[in-house]
């Protein structure tokens, strides 16, 4: 009798923990929906779409379908995602959203989708950082002129008292793309008077680090000369 109890319980608790995890996560159809944007079926989401499935489900990391299918890249998944309305300022438990993670990653066409469907230009990561900083740190340069021309704030300060164009500097290899990036802040109206929290200029960086390009440019900057253009 008391095996048999046991197994009854044991089936009742397995099936409410069950019932809570669907709840959560939305059910059945949110969770197809999830894994059909991740790997980028964009057939099955519409069919999921047209069946009822709920757009903002998240998953236990509080990741949207949409949010999925941006850390892949699934472009495709992503346009019907958002073009049936999805938030693309929703975020997850460590601050990402698909606009922020978009352009993070150099994820160019999704970053434009996210653009023009709502993406809130102020958003920041949880280090405080806009869409632009982390695009500059990682030398994503069409990313970076998508989110200049979209009116990004090129000055705005993380929380290492850092901006898109202190990174460029200070976490690059100054290489190249880095180089153009510097280039095309300095040509936005990036402050190049913005220290670090130490009190140290981009320029002192550049310098220290024997990035002679981003020197010269930087010295132009700081004596008023304007920053080349058709960059």
């Amino acid at each position: 009798m008391q095996l048999a109890h046991f197994k009854v319980l044991l089936a009742f608790l397995l099936t409410m923990m069950t019932s809570l995890t669907a709840s959560a996560e939305g059910g059945v159809l949110e969770s197809q929906l999830r894994d059909a944007a991740e790997s980028g079926n964009a057939e099955r989401i519409r069919s999921l779409l047209e069946q009822g499935a709920t757009l903002e489900a998240r998953d236990r990391l509080g990741r949207t379908a949409l949010l999925l299918a941006t850390h892949r890249n699934q472009v495709e998944a992503a346009r019907v995602l958002i073009e049936a309305g999805t938030d693309v300022n929703a975020k997850d438990s460590i601050d990402d959203s698909p606009y922020l993670y978009a352009g993070a990653r150099g994820f160019n066409q999704i970053l434009r989708l996210t653009l023009s469907h709502g993406a809130d230009l102020k958003s920041t990561n949880r280090y405080g950082g806009t869409a632009l900083i982390p695009a500059a740190e990682r030398g994503h340069v069409d990313n970076v002129r998508t989110l200049i021309d979209a009116g990004v704030d090129v000055n705005h300060l993380n929380r290492l008292h850092w901006t898109a164009l202190m990174e460029a500097i200070v976490l690059s290899d100054g290489g190249p793309r880095h180089v153009q990036i510097v280039e095309m802040l300095v040509q936005a109206g990036a402050d190049v008077n913005i220290t670090d929290k130490d009190g140290v200029t981009p320029l002192a960086h550049a310098r220290a680090r024997g990035y002679s390009a981003m020197v010269k440019i930087l010295e132009d900057a700081s004596r008023g000369k304007p920053a080349p253009t058709g960059i």
